[in-house]
């Protein structure tokens, strides 16, 4: 199991979710570009990252052949297919296999491969490109060393919180897939600004930065947001009654329900076929 040699990666799929988490983890300074290689079928697709110092490549089987660390971040109809090109070349004393595949449970994965190979599953989220992701990990009782260093993997570009596997869904609605909810409410935040006055330049910066401001808060006081929601909502002012009307036109109500959508849609990406069905 490799815990300090983390040079050499192959990220598979590599998407827009794996060419973020390379550039992250390059960005981080613990890792070096010519030691990630990234695969896509279309490999033209690459070529940007190629100029950035990354190996890039077409071929899943050598990619992960010459790599320790293999991070999977195809879509999940294309799993199984995958899994089969790279199963018969996988070492157990020397991979690590990381899974950022929606939806699809671990067992499933280790049945695939037909390998005592450690496997890992993490979802994390866009924001790994700067450093601020927040990324969940598990992994199958006894495979403690394989969480630990896809933990320190995942260091390097934000915040890891180990889970219960059976969580991993409800996590990717409410962090991979949250990222955009969030991101929608700082759009929507300022084009109220614009509407209200604010040039559309500044009103963008100035929602980005209060609502980052609000999550610091969080997370340095450790407190619960209506806590710090009273600090500012005085009696007949202008922040309760703002608060009020988003409440009544289902501002919570809302982001409950797209958290839960996602969460259920995501349970229903991976084919749960057997043999080589959904390759």
């Amino acid at each position: 199991m490799p815990t300090k040699k983390l040079s050499t990666i192959a990220i598979l799929g590599a998407g827009n979710i794996g060419t973020a988490l390379a550039e992250g983890l390059v960005r981080s300074q613990r890792f070096a570009a010519d030691g990630i290689t990234l695969t896509r079928r279309r490999r033209h697709l690459l070529e940007a990252m190629e100029r950035k110092g990354f190996r890039i490549t077409a071929d899943n089987r050598t990619a992960a052949a010459e790599a320790d660390i293999i991070i999977i971040t195809v879509e999940p109809g294309q799993l199984n297919g995958l899994l089969d090109e790279i199963a018969p070349i996988l070492k157990p004393k020397r991979h690590l296999l990381i899974s950022l595949v929606t939806g699809v449970p671990i067992e499933r994965i280790a049945a695939r491969i037909g390998t005592k190979i450690p496997v890992v599953r993490a979802m994390p989220n866009i924001a790994v490109t700067v450093g601020e992701s927040m990324t969940c990990i598990a992994a199958l009782e006894g495979h403690d060393p394989a969480l630990a260093a896809t933990a320190r993997i995942f260091e390097a570009v934000g915040r890891v919180q180990i889970l219960r596997e059976e969580e991993m869904t409800a996590a990717t609605a409410l962090c991979a897939c949250g990222v955009a909810f969030f991101l929608r409410a700082v759009r929507a935040a300022s084009q109220g600004g614009i509407e209200i006055g604010i040039h559309a330049d500044e009103a963008l910066t100035l929602a980005a930065q209060t609502a980052k401001g609000a999550a610091a808060l969080l997370l340095a006081m450790g407190t619960h947001p209506e806590h710090e929601i009273d600090k500012v909502a005085t009696p007949r002012g202008c922040t309760i009654a703002g608060l009020n009307r988003m409440e009544h036109e289902g501002f919570s109500s809302a982001l409950i329900q797209g958290i839960t959508v996602s969460a259920e849609k995501a349970a229903q990406l991976y084919p749960f076929r057997s043999g080589h069905e959904g390759t």
